[in-house]
């Protein structure tokens, strides 16, 4: 075979072109495009390394102001509560001196219709001695024929009320 016979004179040629072509891949690929892939890549994982870090820094700050937040919400939420419960201390104050007054209005009408109960019993039993009195008199004069004092016939039937 005529290209196994050919191998030996142009066997330096092809090393030589071998070389050429592997250095120019080399120095091309290796060292043009390679660098830049990889600075490309460096350059990638840099941002994405810078992003995580101001996602995180932006995390950190939320979560700063979600905690100064929620201070101010339980404080506000203390004050507000403080508020109400002033108001109602206030409202129950006013509640129990309206109360009192009420309370007072409703003894002194109490204590004035207990004297006038109290007045109305003693014109009834008054009444009610006179004309027991009067009566006593009259059946004493009917009955025993004997004419009774009103002053008699009065104490007479005065001990039969306190008695009876």
């Amino acid at each position: 075979m005529p290209q196994i016979a050919q191998l030996a004179e142009t066997y330096s040629s092809q090393i030589f072109w071998l070389l050429i072509i592997f250095g120019l891949v080399f120095f091309i690929v290796g060292r043009g495009m390679v660098p830049k892939v990889m600075d490309t890549v460096a350059q990638r994982d840099r941002q994405i390394s810078d992003d995580l870090a101001a996602a995180q820094a932006s995390r950190d700050a939320a979560d700063e102001q979600e905690a100064a937040w929620r201070q101010r919400e339980n404080e506000n939420r203390a004050e507000a509560q403080a508020l109400v419960a002033k108001a109602k201390a206030e409202a129950a104050a006013k509640t129990e001196k309206k109360l009192a007054t009420a309370q007072n209005k409703i003894d002194a009408r109490l204590a004035e219709a207990d004297e006038r109960i109290s007045a109305a019993r003693s014109a009834a039993t008054a009444e009610i001695e006179a004309v027991a009195s009067e009566a006593a008199q009259d059946i004493v004069t009917r009955l025993a024929g004997v004419k009774v004092t009103k002053t008699s016939a009065s104490a007479a039937v005065k001990k039969a009320l306190a008695n009876g």
